[in-house]
């Protein structure tokens, strides 16, 4: 990721985290930026889950762990995610109603197992 778009997404970050205070009530930004900084794969899937649409926010943390949990906090699902078959097999299989794309068709942000995902 190049430096200005790292930058970018860190600022568009720390504004959601600023505005949405209540989600994250004990924890600071400079500790998430930290940890960010550190991950460049967990900045990565933030990036993409932004792109789509989405609002990522952190969400909590677990002191014994030391993980952050992030999840996309926009009001409705972005038009992008919408309507999608997440299974290729079924979405041959659909006779009516059949959506006009699968997840693997659009640039989505691949789903992360929450250990897997450790800031």
């Amino acid at each position: 990721m190049k430096t200005t778009e790292r930058e970018t997404l860190l600022g568009t970050l720390k504004a959601r985290f600023e505005k949405n205070m209540p989600r994250h009530r004990k924890i600071t930004w400079a500790k998430v930026q930290a940890m960010l900084e550190e991950k460049p794969h967990a900045l990565k899937s933030l990036r993409e889950m932004e792109a789509t649409g989405g609002e990522p926010d952190v969400i909590s943390y677990n002191e014994g762990s030391a993980e952050f949990a992030f999840c996309d906090c926009s009001s409705e699902s972005p038009s992008g995610r919408r309507s999608l078959c997440y299974d290729r097999a079924a979405l041959k299989a659909r006779k009516e109603n059949k959506q006009s794309h699968s997840s693997r068709s659009r640039r989505l942000p691949q789903l992360i197992v929450v250990h897997q995902f450790r800031l």
